[in-house]
């Protein structure tokens, strides 16, 4: 089973809660880990801006990773939102079959 990581950065914790519990009930992740606030530095319309912002990180599995971002992106509250996939190269066995069996089959 081929398993995924998606990053995303939310405006908020509620933001983050929200969509992350829509998106593992709509079974296009199995899991949805919300961190702690942090602290963002960016470049956007040529000013430097700083936010406090809530990164998440999805577990999924490979081919239902696109169908993932595509849905964050369309929840998200951001113009622009940060959505990256990571490979996982190696994990746990059971694990990753946890995964692959609380993702739709028909995603991706």
């Amino acid at each position: 089973m081929s398993i995924v990581t998606v990053y995303c950065v939310f405006a908020d914790e509620a933001e983050a809660r929200r969509i992350g519990r829509l998106v593992v009930e709509e079974k296009l992740a199995a899991c949805a880990n919300i961190l702690g606030s942090c602290r963002s530095i960016y470049r956007w319309q040529d000013r430097i801006e700083e936010a406090s912002e809530v990164p998440a990180l999805f577990k999924t599995t490979a081919d239902a990773a696109e169908q993932l971002v595509e849905r964050l992106a369309l929840l998200h509250s951001y113009d622009v939102p940060a959505i990256t996939v990571c490979p996982v190269e190696r994990a746990l066995e059971s694990y990753a079959t946890w995964v692959g069996d609380n993702v739709a089959k028909s995603a991706g």
